[in-house]
């Protein structure tokens, strides 16, 4: 008989730097422990090569994931969101402090190992940095999200932080606090943002959501192309799709269905092109996937449609 102990409980949707341990699989290689380690917590870990999506509680701390060996295949997404990849090597980094849980997943390649460093910068540190530097109220301020980013100078920092994470209870306490302090100052100089600034982020600009609709609009007999398009607004593909369904209610991918399903109902209706040549006039070469689709968003068949 089944007891609860023998049941796994679903992941919480927030926990702390320790607790994310336990949802994320592969071995931890080594810890920041002791004095020299108060305003920042670092792990190292060796990730599975190969990793199925799941859910990734939400932290409080600025996490920082820095690729030490090896490179992926690393896609991320919101709940019920679009799947965003980073292709990742050594060097490249991912930046977060979402509120919220997400879904994760990699596949590693090549010969080396993946292995990455975890970087929590504790809360309090943060916040007397955005104070010193930007003079305003630490909860009206966070980080970016960044995916597979690169920066020579956060880098450099990490790798000092992690040639001291090497020497265990030999690490300068001094030096140590002093990179803890010039990466939290590094962090709030590039990548933080006012919350009332991602308020109006997570509307999406309307320069940016004009733009993407256009291109979406003016597009609809070509195949669809999120990171394209994304590099086109000048975002991330992940944090494009994050904005564009909270400014419109839908993905970017299903916004582009919605917009050939109304084209098509206008060419069915006020041209007699046959419906093969309105199917590939709407980004669908094969007939019967656009029937499928048409009848799935209207109810109707397209032929049916033209005689209704």
């Amino acid at each position: 008989m089944l007891t609860l102990k023998d049941v796994a409980a679903p992941p919480p949707e927030r926990t702390s730097p320790i607790g994310l341990e336990n949802h994320i699989s592969g071995i931890r290689l080594i810890t920041g422990d002791g004095p020299a380690w108060k305003d920042v917590f670092v792990q190292v870990f060796s990730r599975n090569r190969t990793q199925h999506s799941f859910l990734v509680p939400a932290v409080a701390e600025p996490l920082i994931v820095w690729v030490v060996s090896g490179s992926a295949t690393v896609a991320e997404r919101d709940l019920g969101g679009e799947w965003a990849t980073s292709r990742v090597s050594v060097g490249d980094f991912f930046l977060t402090r979402s509120p919220t849980p997400y879904e994760l997943q990699w596949q590693a390649d090549g010969d080396q190992p993946f292995q990455v460093m975890h970087l929590y910068l504790s809360v309090p540190l943060f916040e007397r940095v955005v104070r010193g530097i930007l003079g305003k109220a630490c909860s009206d301020v966070t980080v970016k999200d960044v995916s597979g980013g690169s920066d020579t100078t956060l880098s450099h920092i990490l790798s000092l932080l992690h040639g001291e994470l090497a020497m265990a209870e030999k690490a300068s306490s001094l030096f140590v606090e002093g990179l803890a302090q010039g990466l939290a100052v590094h962090l709030v100089r590039h990548y933080a943002v006012a919350d009332t600034d991602r308020r109006v982020r997570n509307a999406l600009p309307g320069s940016k959501l004009r733009r993407a609709t256009a291109l979406m609009t003016a597009r609809l007999d070509q195949p669809f192309d999120l990171n394209g398009l994304a590099h086109e607004v000048g975002m991330s593909e992940f944090h494009f799709s994050r904005l564009f369904k909270r400014a419109t209610g839908l993905s970017p991918s299903l916004y582009v269905i919605r917009q050939r399903v109304a084209k098509a109902q206008q060419l069915l209706q006020e041209t007699d092109s046959c419906i093969l040549e309105i199917g590939m006039a709407v980004g669908y070469s094969s007939p019967s996937h656009f029937a499928q689709i048409f009848r799935r968003e209207t109810g109707l068949s397209p032929s049916d449609y033209r005689r209704g």
